[in-house]
């Protein structure tokens, strides 16, 4: 009898779980957040609407993602500042690039993984994607400091490069510097990171722990949401500095575009990115969470509060995909050669 009743207990628990987690998962279904489908079809059609992704590009962009012949330096990868081991950053408060040259407008390197779901791509939201955003920081001064000439000259110097871009696009393609760009954006597109609080979202109760599902509602019921939302738990342009002036604003220039409006960073795996903000000023969650409260909402979290967000937060660290080093055709006599100075 005592059995039984033992019995009956634990399931009326987990029944009273379950609902509890189906309440929340409404509750976040109503503030706008969105899982990663688990279903491949679903994925692909939000990673590869036009069906572009094909084996042969997958490695040809991976390959130019990390190679660091892309650069005038011959140092320096879009891996160098958007490191895969490392959350998709580089864990420093402003990226260095070229010369050993800080951003000149002190900007932390968002992450690459999920940048797929951004709104927008950079800090300003000044690429509307990826195929656009991978063509900049090759360019820019500070950052890789390649012109499009030189990466052409290098990549076509290079045969095997020239055979893969044929068995990829077709034996007519042109090895431009936008199809070297647009390349390297598809490998991009399938850096993304799925989590338990994405089962949590498609129904399974149990994903989150009861501590992660009261900093998830905490984190709706606090006013996160109203920018921290959809699939990337962010990634659109939204104001900075709402209620409260952020106290690093003056590290660094940036303002924002021509609004002031600011990229959301995405809060995927944001625990394995810190330093935070734009500037890269913040190193913990919990401070970080506080700083927003204040800066945005006009409000003061408290630090159990702060904890019970930051408890959530780091729950939605995913699965990362397996990248497996690539190994880099070499160069050849006619490959223009590095210029580090």
């Amino acid at each position: 009898m005592r059995k039984i009743a033992l019995a009956s207990i634990t399931a009326l628990a987990f029944i009273s779980s379950s609902a509890v987690a189906n309440d929340l998962v409404k509750k976040a279904t109503d503030a706008n957040l969105k899982p990663i489908p688990s279903k491949i079809e679903e994925l692909n059609k939000l990673i590869d609407p036009k069906g572009e992704i094909t084996p042969a590009k997958l490695e040809l962009g991976k390959k130019l993602y990390f190679d660091p012949r892309l650069s005038k330096s011959n140092l320096i990868s879009c891996n160098t500042c958007h490191n895969l081991a490392l959350g998709g950053a580089d864990t420093v408060s402003a990226a260095i690039g070229h010369k050993w040259t800080a951003n000149p407008h002190h900007l932390n390197s968002p992450t690459v993984y999920n940048a797929v779901f951004n709104k927008a791509q950079f800090w300003d939201g000044r690429s509307p994607h990826l195929a656009d955003q991978a063509q900049g920081p090759i360019q820019a001064g500070p950052e890789m400091a390649a012109p499009k000439e030189l990466v052409e000259k290098r990549v076509n110097s290079i045969p095997a490069y020239v055979e893969e871009f044929q068995a990829a696009y077709g034996k007519d393609v042109k090895v431009t510097f936008e199809k070297i760009a647009d390349t390297i954006a598809l490998f991009e597109h399938t850096l993304v990171t799925p989590s338990r609080y994405d089962e949590f979202l498609e129904g399974k109760a149990d994903a989150l722990t009861k501590e992660e599902q009261d900093g998830l509602s905490l984190f709706i019921d606090k006013g996160c949401v109203s920018c921290h939302n959809d699939i990337a738990v962010g990634g659109s342009m939204q104001p900075f500095q709402v209620v409260n002036k952020y106290k690093f604003a003056d590290v660094g220039d940036f303002k924002g575009d021509a609004n002031g409006m600011v990229r959301t960073p995405t809060l995927r795996n944001i625990a394995e990115t810190a330093p935070y903000f734009h500037n890269g000023q913040v190193w913990t969650l919990e401070e970080a969470v506080k700083t927003m409260g204040s800066v945005q909402l006009g409000i003061d979290i408290n630090d159990k509060e702060a904890a019970s967000i930051a408890t959530f937060l780091k729950a939605l660290t995913g699965k990362k995909p397996e990248v497996v080093y690539p190994v880099l055709p070499a160069s050849t006599y006619d490959t223009p050669k590095p210029d580090a100075m």
